[in-house]
């Protein structure tokens, strides 16, 4: 518990400190979220606030992380910092969604390969068991990509994407914590700390955005520890009979919902499902009188309603036998 504590002070402390002059560096080199007809604000805002996240995520967990793991970490940073890197470039000079989607796909193939991070079998859901290697390859890219896209999709009011993100690593770290997955509950409680740093100066009248530095990587971490969920709770009996999938969709039930939304809308208008507007459910609720704090808080109570009503409900038989 105490390595846990020390480990999220530590990434709080990181971001917290370095977010400062990560604003006058962006304010000086005219580093801005410039305001448009899609966009939730109407003033300037320096982006590269991911930079302060991964920051805290990789030091914190680096230094606290014990070397005996199961997990092959060393393609997990990678890939991350691939993310890291394309979500940079992206924020100064934007990529051609085609460049970004290649940087995404490389940095989930080397999780998946490399990095073993995969599903194996749905255990039961939809009558689904076992996979072979290659559609669980399959699935588990596809999977981490939808995950990390969906973060970078939300990221569109003060403190939704970050609070939605603490609320994802924080349900997942605890259950690692309790289960004893010692190093994954690191990353998870290193990612809540970033996190909190960052929305110290996010959350209120937005003095920076996380920006595609800080939903890609989250992003990618969030997925990463949906996937190890799924498959490390098989051990324990309540989470039996396909309700182990259905869990991490409830814990990440805000940006999947929301993606899949507006993918369907965007098909149905015959646009492509990647083009921007302002149908996102945070758009609506700005549109109808709240707040970028309200909206945001509405948002995070109904994805702690989810994840309460799937734990209630795990305690029913088995969805399968």
């Amino acid at each position: 518990m105490l390595v846990l504590t020390t480990t999220f002070v530590v990434a709080l402390l990181i971001a917290w400190v370095s977010i400062p002059s990560i604003i006058r560096v962006a304010q000086e080199k005219h580093l801005y979220d410039e305001p448009n007809e899609r966009k939730a604000h109407v003033l300037r805002v320096p982006t590269l606030g991911g930079v302060a996240i991964f920051a805290g995520l990789i030091i914190a967990s680096t230094f606290f992380l014990e070397p005996d793991t199961d997990l092959h970490f060393g393609a997990i940073f990678s890939a991350t910092i691939i993310l890291f890197f394309t979500g940079i470039k992206d924020d100064i000079i934007p990529l051609s969604p085609i460049k970004k989607m290649i940087a995404q796909l490389l940095a989930c193939t080397i999780v998946v390969i490399q990095g073993e991070v995969q599903l194996t079998s749905l255990y039961g859901l939809f009558n689904v068991y076992e996979i072979p290697d290659w559609l669980g390859i399959g699935i588990s890219i596809f999977t981490i990509l939808v995950i990390i896209n969906a973060f970078n999709l939300i990221d569109g009011i003060n403190g939704l994407a970050g609070g939605i993100a603490f609320i994802v690593a924080g349900t997942f770290g605890i259950w690692f914590f309790i289960n004893g997955y010692q190093s994954l509950a690191i990353i998870a409680v290193a990612l809540c700390g970033a996190l909190i740093g960052f929305l110290r100066y996010n959350l209120v009248r937005a003095k920076v955005f996380m920006g595609d530095t800080g939903s890609l990587v989250i992003g990618l971490i969030s997925a990463i520890l949906a996937i190890q969920f799924i498959e490390l709770s098989q051990a324990l009996t309540v989470f039996r009979g396909g309700k182990a999938p259905i869990f991490a969709v409830a814990v990440l039930i805000v940006p999947l919902f929301d993606t899949l939304r507006v993918f369907i809308i965007r098909v149905l208008q015959k646009r492509s499902p990647f083009s921007g507007d302002r149908n996102h459910i945070h758009h609506l609720l700005l549109d109808i009188g709240f707040s970028h704090l309200k909206a945001s808080f509405v948002l995070y109570t109904a994805n702690l309603l989810f994840i309460a009503l799937a734990f209630a409900l795990i305690h029913l038989p088995p969805l399968v036998y």
